[in-house]
């Protein structure tokens, strides 16, 4: 039996996501087809095609998959299912969209923010806003799941597999896209940047974020915020870390100010270095913290930014 797994990009590149996606089942020894479904996406399909692990790639490029809304896509994985004992796609806004459709369609039981696939069968997820893990297996004979990709490495991209193309347009008419908005900035993605500086409460304001670009700039860092920064209006939900925001597992991640709320930590624990600066030295943070910072931030950030 063969693998489906759902390549993340946006019609011209292909997220690191994806390549991760594959690490996570590679061991499995089984065969791995990866699905690039979108508009004027060849280019995507190259790029997947380079991913080590991977025997082939299924383009299908139509217009109805431009903006890969839930009912087509769920349509098309469905239409592709037969013949595959496993379907996965990243832990994504995408893969949280379509696959518990999926799922249901199939009539299987979905796993979610799988961390771990320790076989075909048995795979580990985080519960508890992550302060348990729980290892779960499954009988249904087509296994779909989410991953949560920033618990992989990425694979390597020393591969030339073939490019299948798929004449399946998939379309319930049921849903249109009319527009989206989406914030523009210079600095690298949140989910995707190898170092990431956040802000929380302790900032005070939102003028003060202004106080980590130095920082940002000289590392070039994404920055991010608690849920309480963005309670407080301090920035936009979209720079979010925690389990009601964004997952994330830089190689270095500076907490500025954050308390260490449990939501928070579910969100950031697993970076392979956390710096904490706090004055509260029973702060929470600390606690899972490689390098903890006692002192006004106010004081510590600028001193920091100096020596870099």
């Amino acid at each position: 039996m063969s693998i489906l797994l759902y390549a993340e990009h946006n019609n011209s590149t292909l997220k690191p996501e994806t390549n991760k996606l594959v690490n996570a089942v590679v061991k499995l020894d089984q065969e791995i087809h990866l699905l690039v479904a979108g508009h004027n996406c060849a280019n995507v399909a190259e790029q997947a095609a380079k991913i080590d692990g991977v025997a082939k790639v299924l383009l299908a490029d139509n217009l109805v998959y431009a903006h890969q809304l839930a009912e087509n896509i769920a349509d098309l994985v469905l239409e592709l299912a037969s013949g595959y004992s496993m379907i996965a796609a990243p832990s994504t806004t995408t893969g949280k969209n379509f696959m518990p459709r999926v799922a249901v369609l199939l009539d299987v039981a979905q796993l979610s923010d799988v961390i771990e696939v320790i076989d075909a069968q048995t795979f580990s997820r985080p519960i508890y806003a992550g302060n348990a893990i729980a290892t779960v297996q499954s009988t249904d004979n087509t296994k779909v799941l989410t991953v949560r990709t920033s618990a992989f490495d990425s694979n390597s991209n020393n591969n030339s597999a073939p490019i299948e193309h798929i004449a399946i347009a998939k379309s319930t008419g049921q849903t249109k896209f009319i527009s989206e908005s989406l914030s523009q900035s210079e600095r690298p993605e949140l989910t995707a940047s190898k170092i990431v500086i956040s802000g929380g409460r302790g900032m005070k304001n939102g003028e003060n974020f202004a106080l980590l670009d130095g920082i940002a700039n000289k590392l070039d860092a994404a920055i991010g915020a608690s849920r309480a920064a963005v309670d407080a209006g301090f920035v936009s939900n979209d720079m979010q870390v925690g389990q009601t925001g964004k997952i994330v597992a830089p190689q270095l991640y500076i907490a500025v100010g954050i308390s260490g709320a449990i939501q928070h930590i579910a969100g950031m624990k697993d970076s392979k270095v956390i710096v904490a600066i706090n004055n509260d030295e029973e702060a929470p943070i600390f606690q899972i913290a490689d390098y903890g910072i006692v002192g006004d931030l106010f004081e510590v950030i600028p001193a920091l930014e100096d020596a870099l």
